[in-house]
């Protein structure tokens, strides 16, 4: 139910009289929606500004609920909006059908009181301009509250080309793969085991009433199957606990460095996998590594609320801006003992966390980042010394970006073999292992430790 978009980007709406917080909340949904949906626009990009414009901190978790639980929910919602629609809709009604999206994910998913959820939403309408229209919100929002949403199959969420690649490739786990994906996620935190440790921080949350579960294959970790704010969290800004998907905290334990070792994280961004190595070692000699420079900000931030970035660190963590694929604007001439390389991929394995992935995603851009991939393991590879190991991860479950990825890049590097992974990792995946997303909880992560022979 697209919208033919219109020719430029309509300006946000700021009304003559201050709004009611749950209206502005309301507001704010739907242009955010509207840009997401209909215009290609990333959620996180669109979000970031937002958020902040919201004083009260339920106000911006509202925001976030109703945003994700309405991309989620699209594959419901829409048909029936078709179906209640008498006409269909025109070139400028893109803020009128994320408005609705707004308000069929409030009324089902997240359950909200049916009057306020109404209430606020047919206001919203007014306020984006649209006074003509509110009766309209009102008269179907209504008849959603009256007979609810049809089932439907998760996998009608996904575009076909895509949808056909996970089926071809997981045949008997594909379905639970995208039910799994129409649900929220877990809430996984990393305990900082230089300031704590898992069993004493699950103490400490159950002294604050937040209920978590003890994952056994995770040595640092907890999982929240009820989210909380991290402001909740206790000790969350003095760096105690992180929040990272038990997936990527796997990461660290299937790279195993040495003590002391000299690591090249080599797409660091946002940092929680450096800062687990460092929470794990503090004497490792560590580059954080990013192409984009932007991204380092919170490289640096997740790092220093951790500990293991300034003084005490006594220099041996660095965090530069660099492109891996470079090695000459940045490398020092010093091999690694390990490498860590996260590489950008489809992100196939989050978008329950994600979801506008399945918007926005192209058959032609799983081609070009396969071939960057393959850019990142060749330059890394030569920056790694003999009897080293590299980490290949990613959070894609696609087998061209992960074991048909390390097939190839065995086949033409004589003095790379890979090492076995534990069942622990996932299911075994040519080389390396491949994790789905929601088994276990986690995300969809895909896992290779590779060997340089002596």
């Amino acid at each position: 139910m697209q919208p033919r978009p219109p020719a430029r980007r309509p300006r946000p709406i700021r009304p003559d009289r201050p709004l009611a917080p749950g209206v502005e909340v309301r507001v704010h949904a739907a242009q955010v929606l509207d840009a997401v949906v209909h215009r290609g626009r990333s959620l996180k990009s669109e979000l970031a500004p937002v958020l902040p414009r919201l004083a009260d901190p339920r106000d911006r978790a509202l925001l976030e609920a109703i945003v994700f639980a309405a991309l989620r929910g699209r594959y419901r919602y829409e048909p029936a909006l078709r179906g209640w629609l008498q006409k269909p809709p025109g070139a400028g009604d893109g803020p009128l059908l994320a408005l609705l999206l707004a308000g069929c994910a409030q009324l089902d998913a997240l359950q909200l009181p049916a009057h306020a959820a109404l209430d606020a939403t047919v206001e919203a309408a007014r306020a984006l301009g649209r006074p003509h229209q509110a009766g309209l919100v009102n008269a179907l929002l209504r008849r959603a509250q009256r007979e609810g949403f049809a089932e439907a199959d998760p996998a009608a969420a996904w575009p076909q080309w895509l949808r056909g690649r996970v089926e071809a490739a997981w045949p008997r786990q594909a379905a639970a793969v995208f039910a799994a994906c129409a649900h929220p996620a877990p809430l996984w935190l990393r305990v900082n085991r230089r300031l704590s440790t898992r069993d004493a921080y699950l103490a400490q949350l159950q002294e604050a009433g937040i209920e978590a579960a003890i994952e056994p294959r995770l040595a640092d970790a907890l999982r929240l199957d009820m989210p909380v704010p991290v402001t909740a969290l206790p000790g969350f800004e003095a760096g105690v606990v992180s929040v990272q998907d038990g997936s990527a905290q796997q990461a660290v334990d299937a790279l195993g460095t040495e003590p002391g070792a000299r690591v090249l994280d080599a797409c660091a961004a946002p940092g929680g996998k450096a800062a687990h190595l460092l929470e794990r070692d503090p004497a490792l000699e560590l580059l954080a590594l990013d192409v984009d420079p932007r991204r380092l900000t919170r490289v640096e931030d997740n790092l220093r609320r951790a500990g293991v970035l300034g003084e005490d660190a006594g220099g041996r963590v660095q965090v530069r801006a660099g492109d891996a694929t470079a090695p000459a604007l940045w490398w020092d001439g010093f091999t690694f003992d390990a490498i860590l390389l996260d590489a950008p991929c489809s992100a196939t394995g989050v978008v329950r966390r994600q979801p506008d992935i399945l918007l926005h995603r192209r058959p032609e851009d799983v081609d070009a980042l396969v071939q960057a991939q393959a850019r990142l393991l060749d330059a890394c590879w030569a920056l790694l010394r003999p009897g080293g190991s590299l980490l290949y991860a990613t959070c894609s479950i696609l087998p061209e970006e992960n074991a048909g990825q390390i097939e190839a890049f065995l086949a033409r590097t004589p003095d790379a073999q890979a090492e076995p992974l534990a069942d622990a990792f996932g299911h075994a995946a040519g080389p390396g292992r491949q994790r789905l997303p929601g088994e276990e909880g986690m995300d969809g992560f895909f896992y290779a430790r590779l060997r340089k022979h002596l």
